[in-house]
């Protein structure tokens, strides 16, 4: 079986894009005092992947390694529904930019540890296939997803530019070659395609084949050509994504909630892009419309999609970044916001549901903070575990000068008291 092909859930997987040898960890581990969005403080226990019991602070006893989460949000893990490792990191590269096998590797590697140092502990890449790169960036990445293995899950996307009339025969051919490679899923751009119709029909032929889901670029900007995409989509399994959508945003409202009710009637996941598009310039401020497609009953994950690409030049790949503007400039409320990124995300990933209680997959990262609305605001020393064991982790000190103002208001310092010093950081963060 190829090595992202999902697999089916079970206690020693988390989810879609995991193989038979990647085992998880079997280390124990509690993480002890971290605080709950319902605002209990909790102890955890981890074992084998999974979360293992999660008691009132204190109550909690193993032989394990002990993580002290005083002073940190506990939540599901994040994850990145719409990641571009083939072009990340690239904005700065003098030149063409090099498809070589090692270069792409390189930069997807880099990438995706990236994002996990965010809290991502599961990935999705859309990699494109043909022209010029032909099958090359397809394997580098498969490559960088098999170093990846312990730390995060990355799955593919194979995304070949034409499917349809002459020109569209290799394209076809090489998603087929692609997906027997190890692309998971297949997509694509049908906006691009002189027959977006067909494109469509393409890919799904192929998903059905060979059982794979589907994740389509699209701006959304056509109504009709959205209804007949959520007609053809409607009948298959494991499911259909699409995003980002900016053009639906810019429809007519009654326009827009009739075409939000058929992508919803029909299953349709919308993959949101917050900070921005994957494409033009001029459509990246574009963000679909979020709080009509949920109220339609629409299942809407955000994504962060360019990584420093020629795409979006600054792209951090930070999901709580892509929460955070979910809030601000889409109204969503802080728990609503951050699902979009974790749950939701996942979900449409085909990775089963994490809650930091008994049983669920051990995917979880912590945030300094006691409450979601300041984490997404200020989340800058974070804390990631995937499969039961700390992969990453950030930390941030910060301090203020010596005056008056400092000492009466009482501002806070992050870190450890006793550990300040003139000309030292006041601490470092809690191991």
């Amino acid at each position: 079986m190829p090595d992202s092909q999902p697999q089916p859930h079970s206690s020693g997987s988390s989810g879609s894009g995991s193989s038979g040898d990647d085992a998880p960890d079997t280390t124990a581990l509690l993480l002890c005092g971290a605080r709950l969005t319902d605002g209990r403080t909790v102890d955890v226990r981890l074992g084998s992947g999974r979360i293992e019991a999660v008691g009132t602070a204190g109550s909690l006893t193993a032989h394990a390694a002990r993580v002290d989460l005083g002073g940190y949000l506990l939540l599901p893990a994040a994850a990145e529904p719409h990641a571009h490792s083939d072009t990340a990191l690239s904005a700065d590269v003098e030149g063409p930019i090099s498809y070589d096998l090692p270069d792409v590797q390189r930069r997807a590697t880099e990438a995706a540890l990236l994002q996990l140092g965010h809290g991502a502990t599961a990935l999705r890449s859309h990699v494109r296939i043909g022209d010029v790169q032909g099958l090359t960036s397809m394997e580098a990445v498969l490559q960088a997803r098999r170093s990846l293995r312990g730390l995060v899950d990355l799955t593919a996307v194979a995304v070949p530019r034409l499917l349809t009339g002459v020109a569209g025969a290799d394209g076809l051919a090489m998603l087929r070659d692609a997906v027997k490679m190890g692309a998971s899923v297949v997509g694509g751009c049908p906006d691009l395609d002189p027959d977006p119709t067909g494109y469509v029909e393409a890919v799904l032929e192929v998903a059905a084949e060979h059982g794979c889901p589907v994740d389509l670029h699209t701006d959304g900007s056509d109504p009709a050509r959205l209804g007949r995409l959520a007609a053809m989509a409607g009948g298959l399994r494991p499911g259909v994504t699409i995003g980002p959508c900016g053009g639906l945003g810019r429809l007519p409202s009654d326009v827009a909630a009739r075409t939000a009710d058929q992508l919803a009637a029909a299953g349709v996941t919308v993959v949101c892009l917050p900070q921005g598009g994957c494409g033009s310039v001029d459509r990246r401020g574009a963000v679909a419309p979020v709080r009509l497609l949920r109220a339609a009953g629409v299942r809407v994950a955000a994504g962060s999609g360019a990584m420093r690409d020629v795409s979006n030049p600054v792209g951090r790949g930070d999901p709580l970044e892509a929460a955070y503007l979910l809030a601000s400039r889409c109204g969503l409320r802080s728990e609503d916001a951050y699902g979009a990124v974790s749950g939701a995300a996942r979900s449409a990933m085909g990775f089963p549901e994490v809650r930091v209680e008994a049983g669920f997959p051990a995917e979880l990262l912590a945030v300094r903070g006691d409450r979601l609305s300041g984490a997404l605001s200020l989340a800058y020393s974070r804390i990631v575990v995937h499969r039961g064991r700390v992969v990453a982790r950030t930390s941030a000190v910060r301090e203020y000068c010596d005056s008056a103002a400092a000492v009466a208001l009482d501002l806070p310092r992050q870190g450890r008291a006793n550990e300040a010093g003139p000309g030292r950081p006041n601490g470092e963060e809690p191991s």
